[in-house]
C-alpha cells in the first residue's frame, strides 16, 4: 500500500497543480523550437510559474515552515525545525529541447534530516514517494533497489558537467574507470529521476558532482527507503555532498572505489561516507 500521510498528501496536491501548468507549457515548446529567439525565455517563465505554484500550495498547507527552492532560494519560517526543499523543474534543459524527461522534486526536512520525499514525472504520471522508516513506493507498488551483485552486469547513470561547471577532467577520469567495469552508462538529464530509478531498480548505480540540495534531497531518501545506499565520494556528510553516489548494498562500496581510484589518479583524496 502506498503512503498516505498528511505530508505526502500535501506534496501530491501541490505537484498535481504544478504539473498541469508544466504539461501545458511543455506542449508549447515544440512550436517555439523553430523561432529565431527559441524557447529559453518561455521555459524560464514556466519554471518560475511552477515554483510559485508549489510555494503557494506547500506554505498554505504548512504556513510556518521554511522553504528552499531552486528558483526562489531560501525563505525562513516561524517553525525552525521543518523545511520544504523543492526543485520545481528538474530537467530544465530536457524541457527546453522538448525531450520528455523531467520531474518535480519535493523533500520535507525535519531537524536537518530528510523524512519525506516525493518525485513526480508529469509526462509518465509516475509518483515516487518515501517516508523515513515506512519504505519507498511508486504509486501503490513498493520499491526495492536492484539485486545485482556483479559490477559487470550493472547499468549506471550519471550527470555530465556543463560548460559553466569545472571538473570536466575529473568527470572524464571517473567515467573512464566506470565504463571499463560496468555493463553500460546512461545520462538522462534529471538527477531526481536518476535517483528515483535507482530506488526502483531501473538503474543499479548513480553518481554526479556539483548538485544543489534540491536536486538530490528527495532522491536520497527514496534510495535509502528502497534498501539502497547513498553517500558522498569526497567524504562529506549530508547535506554537504559534493559528489552524490547511490547503489544497492552489494555494489555500493565497489562503485565508490571505482570513482575514488579515478580521483587518486588525479591527486584527489579523501574518505568516502555511506551516509
Amino acid at each position: 500500500m502506498a503512503l498516505h500521510s498528511a505530508v505526502i498528501n500535501v506534496m501530491v496536491a501541490a505537484v498535481r497543480k504544478a504539473s498541469r501548468g508544466l504539461l501545458r507549457d511543455y506542449g508549447e515548446v515544440d512550436q517555439l523550437q523553430v523561432s529565431l529567439k527559441g524557447p529559453a525565455n518561455f521555459v524560464s517563465a514556466a519554471d518560475r510559474k511552477a515554483d510559485e505554484q508549489l510555494r503557494n500550495e506547500l506554505l498554505k498547507a504548512r504556513p510556518g515552515w521554511s522553504i528552499l527552492t531552486e528558483e526562489s532560494g531560501a525563505t525562513p519560517g516561524s517553525d525552525s525545525e521543518n523545511r520544504w526543499i523543492v526543485d520545481p523543474l528538474d530537467g530544465t534543459t530536457n524541457f527546453l529541447h522538448g525531450l520528455p524527461h523531467f520531474a518535480i522534486c519535493i523533500a520535507h526536512e525535519r531537524k536537518g534530516e530528510i523524512v519525506t520525499a516525493l518525485i513526480h514525472d508529469p509526462l509518465r504520471d509516475e509518483t515516487f514517494m518515501a517516508e523515513r522508516g515506512a519504505g519507498a513506493f511508486l504509486q501503490d507498488r513498493r520499491l526495492r533497489v536492484s539485486a545485482r551483485r556483479a559490477l559487470q552486469d550493472a547499468l549506471v547513470v550519471t550527470g555530465i558537467p556543463d560548460l559553466s561547471k569545472p571538473d570536466h577532467d575529473l568527470f572524464i577520469a571517473r567515467l573512464r574507470n566506470v565504463m571499463a567495469s560496468v555493463a553500460g552508462v546512461r545520462r538522462t538529464g534529471s538527477a531526481g529521476l536518476d535517483l528515483a530509478y535507482v530506488a526502483a531498480g531501473r538503474f543499479d548505480g548513480y553518481w554526479e558532482k556539483g548538485l544543489g540540495l534540491w536536486d538530490f534531497a528527495a532522491g536520497t531518501l527514496l534510495v535509502r527507503e528502497a534498501g539502497g545506499m547513498v553517500g558522498d565520494v569526497e567524504g562529506n556528510a549530508f547535506p554537504e555532498f559534493q559528489t552524490v553516489v547511490a547503489a544497492n548494498d552489494h555494489l555500493f562500496e565497489r562503485f565508490v572505489k571505482l570513482l575514488r581510484d579515478a580521483d587518486a589518479g588525479r591527486g584527489v583524496v579523501g574518505p568516502h561516507s555511506t551516509g
